[in-house]
């Protein structure tokens, strides 16, 4: 059997370090609720935790105009209930905010029952986000490609996770 490869969250949590990342805006999810307890014990990382998605724009923001850097890190359900946020805060302030986004129900093999992964990628490239896949450690450089691109357009940027 073929062993296939992970995407660790330590490795995650080192990319955050390397581009700066100050706060995690989190809701723990099922697709990335594996980096929670070590994001919990991170002492370079403040955890902000959100009740719901919808806060985790304007959270972002107000940390932005603070002098700090966020990543928000939510499912893909919370990117649908954060679609006004999107397109009020970061797209229309042009912010650099960076989202980790868990991909539900995604799957390599192109077979998708799961409404909330088909309507995924169409809803970002509605909203004219870029947007890149990391699925395992080798893929972890697109986070900082996502922060660069940010930072180059003052416009928000997705990673989906895999």
């Amino acid at each position: 059997m073929i062993q296939q490869a992970l995407l660790k969250p330590e490795v995650v949590i080192q990319q955050f370090k390397n581009n700066g990342v100050t706060h995690v805006i989190y809701l723990p999810d099922s697709e990335t609720n594996w980096m929670y307890q070590l994001l919990e014990n991170e002492p370079s990382l403040d955890l902000v935790p959100v009740a719901r998605e919808g806060e985790s724009i304007a959270i972002a923001a107000g940390i932005i105009a603070g002098g700090k850097k966020p990543v928000v890190l939510i499912q893909n359900t919370g990117l649908f209930e954060s679609g006004d946020s999107i397109r009020g805060i970061a797209l229309d302030c042009q912010l650099p905010i960076v989202m980790l986004i868990g991909y539900r129900g995604w799957t390599r093999h192109g077979a998708t029952p799961d409404s909330a992964a088909r309507f995924t990628e169409p809803t970002l490239r509605a909203w004219g986000i870029t947007y890149y896949l990391v699925e395992h450690d080798g893929d972890a450089d697109r986070i900082s490609l996502a922060y660069q691109q940010a930072e180059q357009t003052n416009m928000p940027i997705v990673v989906l996770v895999g």
